[in-house]
């Protein structure tokens, strides 16, 4: 490669054809198609999943995928290393949002760790005790292993997570995300829902506490008896969420949609009025902006990520974790409160408008030449 140009290695869990790729897989997906079509070259390594081939290349990424989901943290990064016993690369870097690969152990060109979040303790939330200190023992020995390393993270709240973990300050770079204007915006000639619609949407796992957003709707309909919640993704949670909704009385009031396009969850998105999201901690709330994009206010924890994301007061309000009582007044408020809509409306399409991936990109791409030594 020219000085200019790079060999960029990159190591995930998934890459973005993977059907469970989540927000971290857009992350990265949209950084490096964007520095594979400056020039650079990007080889992208990720776990297999049924119906993938091992090797293909698409939106100027070529895509390496070995092992399962089960094993890629030992498995992956000993075909990584192979790869770069035989090519010359620049940057490896490593998107840290499950179990670490560790690869400052696998290789000496130098590693960029990218991480959206890490889980602490709120792994134990999502799966049984043994498998969760399993996580969070391997995310104790980050500051050691890349003690050498530049970090990447996507919001302050990520720095100061592992700033309180023996990072030093001045290796954590924040670079805010982008956002995909071409899918997340107002659709023209869209009515809202004749009924006070809330939304959420994500992965429907355990840690995401949704269970708090249809608690916190049970009491909203004492103030507004027609309000509604649609649930939007899939995951291993959904058979209880259905269960709790029906224990509640409110069957007829929550909708679970499953996974939907893209398309169909912004055309929900224009013609709900709250999005809400309770989850102790995300790695910045992509979804809390691409929801404010589509012209509706949020409602989410004052816990770290959300906090970035949510502007408290001007985009929406942040009310303390787990709290439905919080939760459920905020809502009346905005169901009941026009003006403050319309206002929090117009401040979310604002900020919303300020996050592209293109400055993103150009942003990450400093921090890889600079990790790079050029």
């Amino acid at each position: 490669m020219t000085d200019d140009k790079l060999h960029l290695v990159a190591v995930n869990w998934r890459d973005i054809k993977d059907p469970d790729a989540g927000g971290a897989e857009i992350h990265l997906h949209e950084i490096l198609t964007r520095m594979a079509a400056r020039g650079h070259r990007v080889t992208f390594f990720s776990c297999r999943f049924a119906g993938a081939s091992e090797e293909e290349s698409y939106d100027g990424i070529d895509v390496i995928r070995h092992g399962k989901w089960y094993d890629a943290n030992f498995t992956l990064p000993r075909r990584v290393k192979r790869f770069l016993e035989g090519e010359k690369a620049d940057l490896v870097l490593e998107d840290i949002n499950k179990i670490p690969f560790y690869m400052p152990w696998y290789t000496d060109v130098p590693v960029m760790p990218v991480i959206p979040h890490l889980f602490g303790a709120t792994v134990f939330r999502e799966t049984n005790p043994l498998f969760a200190s399993y996580v969070y023992l391997w995310e104790l020995m980050i500051p050691h292993v890349y003690r050498r390393c530049r970090f990447a993270v996507i919001s302050e709240s990520t720095k100061e997570d592992l700033v309180r973990r023996g990072v030093d300050r001045d290796r954590i770079d924040v670079v805010l995300c982008g956002l995909d204007h071409g899918r997340f915006r107002l659709v023209d000639g869209v009515e809202k829902f004749a009924e006070p619609t809330l939304v959420h949407f994500g992965r429907v796992r355990k840690y995401k506490a949704i269970d708090v957003v249809i608690r916190a709707l049970k009491k909203i309909r004492q103030s507004v008896p027609n309000a509604r919640l649609v649930v939007i993704g899939d995951g291993p949670e959904l058979p209880n969420l259905r269960q709790l909704a029906d224990q509640l009385g409110l069957a007829g009031a929550v909708e679970f949609t499953g996974r939907v396009s893209t398309e169909a969850m912004v055309a929900t998105l224009n013609r709900a009025h709250l999005f809400l999201n309770a989850s102790p901690k995300e790695g910045w709330g992509l979804t809390v902006v691409e929801a404010n994009a589509c012209g509706v206010p949020v409602i989410g924890s004052n816990r770290p990520g959300l906090r970035d994301s949510i502007l408290h007061e001007k985009t929406g309000y942040l009310v303390e974790y787990g709290d439905v009582d919080a939760f459920a007044a905020r809502s009346v408020e905005l169901l009941t409160d026009d003006a403050t809509w319309q206002r929090m409306r117009t401040e979310g399409l604002s900020w919303a408008g300020s996050m592209t991936w293109d400055r993103c990109a150009d942003e990450m791409g400093q921090l890889f030449m600079r990790g790079a030594g050029r």
